[in-house]
Order: structure tokens, then sequence, then C-alpha cells
């Protein structure tokens, strides 16, 4: 089988199971998923609180640029360290075991986070957090493989990387309303009880695998570098990753931390103004995911066209962002943003199906984890080289200042699109 045409779902691989005949059937899976899905949106609003309070942050723990960028810094080297380990967990502790760890971590995490008297134990609260949300993700997705067949895989991660989206947008409006009317604790503190709340509804309503159907035999079981091998010589997985650290990047570097400051210190926008513009771009991009989604779940070759004319434009509009003599206008800015939000939505409905071709379903953590691995590492870096870059220019920080701090990030995903093109060349078409 063309590795451009949906691999077999798993009831078609194994006729005799009961779960071929439960997978995708009736309303359980969709709460089973609902549920796993808003521990992610809990997850996605702890990893991008930072953004909005980000100027709050510092004034609180009196730290500069550089220092404040080791708080999302931290929280994301440990996402990404544990992906491949979260991974394992998700093929063979389970998904829903491993969420309840995650969520536990993260709902510490934000209560040090909140209660923090200095930097030291604020980074020890992004830890814990970051080891929350690495935990997180790669389970529900998980949930999707066992629950939903194969050519409904692309729409329901799509599905997941919208409310991921609402998560983010939680972080913004609403969490800078919060801490405008609360507080910083108690802002902070009613996200954790949110999430200490979601520990409950896991564990009553999250399965494993729907009722009735046997575990995967214990020959399908690999090592770890065995499972890593696996992923890394299908072609799918590599275009996922490729894809992933080209188009997720530049948006969650924004969220996380350096949008608002590059809108209001950069681009000269009242804070109202900014938090409006983050807020009204994750809204207007989230229906191309799920609609994304279901066009590739039915007609998969599209994805090489529409990833290859993406990411070219993508990168450019970034690269020219960069480079723009004097500062790039206002509405120039926006586009790329749009273009930055749409490629943040769009990665689960693609770099996860990507990762999906050639894979078992009961092995898809691994694949799944190194997709993440590529997108985060970007977006560690981006974060960190823009923390530095502005810490060495004098203040108050100006637009060209935010365009030299950008640069590591343009470069990056500009050479993620190149590698993403050279593997979709050689990518098998759909027979």
């Amino acid at each position: 089988m063309s590795v451009d045409t949906p691999s077999p779902a798993p009831d078609a691989q194994h006729p005799t199971r009961p779960a071929a005949r439960k997978a995708g059937g009736g309303l359980r899976p969709w709460l089973v998923w609902g549920v796993g899905v808003g521990a992610y949106f809990m997850a996605m609003l702890h990893r991008n609180s930072l953004g909005v309070a980000a100027l709050a942050a510092q004034e609180r723990f009196d730290v500069g640029p550089a220092l404040l960028s080791t708080l999302p810094m931290l929280q994301l080297l440990v996402y990404v360290a544990l992906q491949v380990p979260s991974g394992v967990l998700a093929d063979r502790l389970g998904p829903r075991r491993t969420l309840l760890i995650g969520l536990v971590s993260m709902t510490v995490g934000v209560g040090m986070f909140a209660l923090a008297p200095t930097i030291h134990v604020a980074l020890l609260g992004r830890l814990c957090i970051g080891l929350g949300d690495a935990l997180t993700f790669l389970n529900v997705i998980r949930l999707v493989a066992l629950w939903f067949p194969r050519s409904q895989y692309a729409l329901v991660s799509a599905l997941t990387g919208v409310m991921g989206g609402l998560g983010q947008l939680a972080s913004v409006a609403p969490l800078s309303a919060a801490l405008r009317a609360m507080g910083w604790a108690p802002a902070f503190l009613a996200a954790g009880g949110v999430t200490a709340l979601m520990i409950g509804l896991v564990a009553l309503v999250v399965r494993d695998r729907p009722a009735g159907s046997a575990p995967p035999p214990a020959e399908a079981s690999l090592s770890v570098l065995a499972s890593i091998r696996e992923a890394l010589r299908a072609p799918g997985p590599r275009a996922g990753m490729a894809h992933h650290a080209a188009a997720m990047g530049p948006y969650t570097m924004l969220t996380v931390l350096w949008g608002y400051p590059f809108l209001v210190e950069g681009m000269g926008m009242s804070p109202d103004t900014a938090t409006l513009l983050l807020t009204g771009l994750g809204l207007a991009t989230l229906w191309i995911s799920p609609a994304l989604g279901a066009v590739v779940g039915r007609y998969p070759g599209v994805r090489r066209p529409f990833a290859t004319v993406f990411v070219t434009v993508f990168s450019l509009g970034w690269l020219a962002l960069v480079a723009w003599p004097g500062g790039p206008p206002v509405p120039f800015v926006v586009a790329v943003l749009v273009a930055s939000a749409t490629g943040g939505v769009i990665t689960p409905a693609l770099s996860l199906d990507f990762a999906r071709d050639g894979i078992p379903a009961h092995r898809t953590g691994v694949a799944s984890a190194l997709v993440n691995v590529a997108g985060f590492t970007t977006t560690v870096f981006a974060t960190v080289s823009a923390g530095v870059i502005l810490e060495l220019l004098p203040e108050p920080h100006g637009g060209a200042d935010f365009q030299l701090a950008f640069v590591p990030l343009a470069v990056m995903t500009a050479f993620a699109a190149v590698t993403l093109l050279v593997v979709l060349r050689r990518y098998p078409s759909r027979r």
C-alpha cells in the first residue's frame, strides 16, 4: 500500500478483534475524546499563560528579558525532552494513567507558580507544568488512534488541535482579564483548580480502549530504540517532523512569550489592541484545521500540494518580516501573524497524519513524539534566542530590535520548509 493512502484502521487489520466492531461507533469514543481533550485544553492554557503575563512577571520577579525567557524555555525543554518517554508511556502504560500523572503534575506546578515568592520557585513550578504538558497531548492522540478508525484520524486530530487553540485563546483575553481583576495569585490558582477537576473526570470517564477489545499482542511491542528506528525509516514521520518544525514554531513562540511584547513595544499597539489581535487571530483560524482534517481523511493526496504551497509562502513571509528595511508595515505583520496562526492550527491535521503513514495504530506514540520534538525544538531555540538578543539590546525595545530577535526563528522556519520540500519531492504518491 502506498504511504500516501490511509493505512487500514486497526479493525481492518484485525477483523476478528472486538475492537474492530467498537472503534468509531456511537457516542462513547467522542465522550472519551472529549474528556481527554479537556485535559489538553488546560495544558495549552498553562503552556501559554506566560504570554499576557510576561510584562507583569518581569515586574513581579524583577528580571530582564533573557532571564524571563528561561521560564517558558525550561518548560518547553522539559516538554521536548520527555516527548519520546511520553510516547513510550502512551504505548505501554496507557493513556488514562499517563494523563492522570500529567494532570497532577500540572496542578502542582500551577500552584507553585501562583504563589512563587522568587524566580527560582517560579522556575520549579514551570518545570512541573512542562512535565504535565508533555504527558498530555500524545496520550490524547493515542486515544484517537485506538477509539477511531483511520479515516477519521486526521479530522479528530484536527479537532484536538482546535481545542488546543481554544486553550491558547483562553490564555490571552480571559487570563489577561483575570489577572487585572483578581491579581496574580488568585488568577493562576483558579486555573489550577479547574485542572484539578479534570483529574476526577479523566479517572471516571477515560478508558484506554473500547470495551471488550483486546490489548495488542505482546510481540507487537518494540524496544524504545526499535520504535524510533521504525518511525525514522518511514517517510511519513519524517515528513511530519519537517512540517511540524516549519509550521508550528512561529505562532507557538508568539503565544508562549513574545507576541504580546512584540505588538505592544515593537509595533506600538495598545495592550487592548494587541490582546484583541492575538485572540481574534486564534478564533479566526480555528475552523481551518477540522475542515482540512475532513478533506485529508477522505482525500489524503491533497496533503502534499497543500503542505508544499503553505510552507513556501509561510517561510518567505517570515524572512521578509525580519529583513524589511525600516520595519514592516502593520498590515504585513498582521498577514504574517494570520499565516502563523494558520500554521499553528493545521499541524495536527497534517503533521500527525503524515506520521501515521506506515506505523501500526498501537505504536503511534513514538512517531507522534518525534513529530512533536521537531516542532518544539524549533520553538525552544527561537524563544530563548529572541530573549538573549533583546537582553543585549538597549531598552526600550523598538520594532528593529524585534526584527533582529526573530532572525533565528525565520532562518529555522525556512530551513525546515526546505527540508519538507525535499522529503515530499520523493514522497510516494497515491496509487
